[in-house]
């Protein structure tokens, strides 16, 4: 068993490493297939192969997590990771690139919670069930944020500084690879370094290993029951509620930003730099506000309304990129970069505060789980978003679909106010109805006296 500071500063470097990958080959990713020669349809098929593989693996992978362990899980998602990234960079046969997806979706569905789940359990082994998680979940959150923002401004600026990449200068010998896939061969040696902090520094309670018949039996139970749970407690519902309502927003803020701010900034050549300063200025806010959810739960005393606060500021926000939209040139630029940033230090100040609300609720058995349908509805979200509040836009402009989004988000975060911490904490009158009428302390055995809770 390691410590709580152990298993944080691990928990971090893990949480850092899973993302900078994603960060790295973000940039690049729809240049570089343009570049060998597929089609934007070719390269939106190949998108929702990626995207559909993550929603069908997302449960199960979080019942294998639950059954079988976070560290082989984790260290299978390295391993898809790395294959399907070597073959982004190396290859350009649609098929490989097909299977490329399938890897790294395979990838995003077994990273998504074995990480934080191991934290949380290292912590609970090493200091109890009343272990403060927020300062962990905070710290993993800023990393997160970090290794997005570090990686998209490498993954754009790398394919310029290659030798013959601006122009295709044929005096660059054909063993030097291209520049847009560079920043993809870096992601894939990312993925082997986080492999090997995952097996050598994840230490993991050992047990019995179950055969692979008792994994595949004992996963579909584990989803069953990480499903129900998450179906009946009412704190575990609304937190998935917001997880479904910031889908849906953070969706149509990648569907509607880059086209807008070329239209915005003149040119799809100055779009996509007033995109890249945006998108880094939302992942800084991401990150920094990440670090103020522990500040702030304790200033409003309840993870609950610490969530509340930060999910409706980033509500907020998404009004005011609504109310942006009728700006033009460079100062709607600034305006949407002024709402970015806030909408990203709400959503990051909610990421401690909502992750003390979901762990305090599960078990270890089914953490894993309930952490991929998180990610699951948050996707699905993401998906309908996608669908209706396109068409919105479509139809009347992107003011409209922001306000929407804001709309949806508010309400969802509204949920969140006042929610218990605790599973199984029950209200005075209720607690009194099960021990009967109080007596005062001195008048009963010690043994018999009731803790306060």
């Amino acid at each position: 068993m390691i410590t709580a500071d152990a298993a944080r500063r691990r928990y971090v470097a893990i949480a850092f490493l899973t993302w900078l990958p994603a960060g790295l080959y973000t940039a690049p990713l729809v240049l570089l297939m343009l570049d060998r020669g597929l089609s934007l349809g070719a390269i939106a098929a190949i998108g929702a192969v990626y995207s559909i593989t993550i929603v069908v693996l997302e449960l199960p992978t979080g019942g294998l997590s639950d059954v079988l362990g976070r560290r082989p899980v984790l260290a299978a998602s390295a391993v898809a990771g790395l294959a399907g990234l070597a073959l982004l960079g190396l290859t350009g046969a649609v098929w490989l690139l097909v299977l490329s997806a399938v890897l790294r979706g395979v990838a995003r569905a077994l990273s998504s919670g074995p990480a934080e789940a191991w934290y949380v359990d290292a912590v609970h082994a090493a200091q109890g069930r009343d272990a403060d998680l927020g300062p962990g979940l905070a710290r993993g959150g800023v990393a997160a944020s970090a290794a997005l923002g570090l990686g998209v401004l490498a993954g754009g600026l790398i394919p310029f500084l290659w030798p013959g990449a601006a122009t295709g200068d044929p005096a660059v010998p054909d063993t030097v690879p291209s520049g847009l896939a560079v920043p993809v061969l870096l992601a894939a040696v990312c993925e082997l370094v986080l492999l090997l902090v995952v097996l050598f520094g994840m230490p993991e309670a050992r047990g019995s290993r179950p055969r692979f018949g008792a994994v595949l039996r004992g996963v579909p139970a584990t989803v069953g029951t990480g499903l129900r749970l998450a179906g009946r407690d009412h704190v575990l519902v609304r937190v998935l509620l917001v997880a479904a309502a910031t889908g849906t927003g953070l969706a149509v803020i990648e569907l509607l930003t880059p086209a807008w701010m070329a239209v915005l900034s003149g040119g799809a050549g100055r779009g996509v730099l007033a995109y890249a300063l945006v998108a880094a200025i939302g992942f800084a806010a991401d990150a920094a506000g990440s670090a103020l959810g522990v500040p702030l739960t304790r200033w409003l005393g309840s993870p609950g309304r610490a969530a509340c606060a930060g999910t409706v500021l980033a509500a907020l926000a998404l009004g005011g990129l609504a109310g942006t939209a009728a700006l033009d040139g460079w100062v709607g630029v600034v305006a949407a970069g002024a709402a970015y940033l806030l909408m990203f230090l709400g959503l990051g100040a909610a990421v401690a505060p909502v992750g003390r609300l979901l762990h305090d609720r599960v078990e270890a058995g089914e953490r894993a789980t309930v952490l991929s349908v998180q990610s699951l509805l948050l996707q699905l979200g993401a998906a309908a978003g996608s669908v209706a509040l396109g068409a919105l836009a479509a139809a009347y402009g992107p003011g409209p679909a922001f306000a929407g989004a804001g709309l949806l988000l508010a309400g969802a975060a509204l949920t969140l106010w006042g929610l218990p911490r605790r599973r199984g904490v029950r209200p005075r009158a209720l607690l009194l109805r099960h021990v009967g009428p109080r007596i005062p302390a001195r008048d009963r055995p010690r043994e018999d006296r009731i803790p306060r809770s």
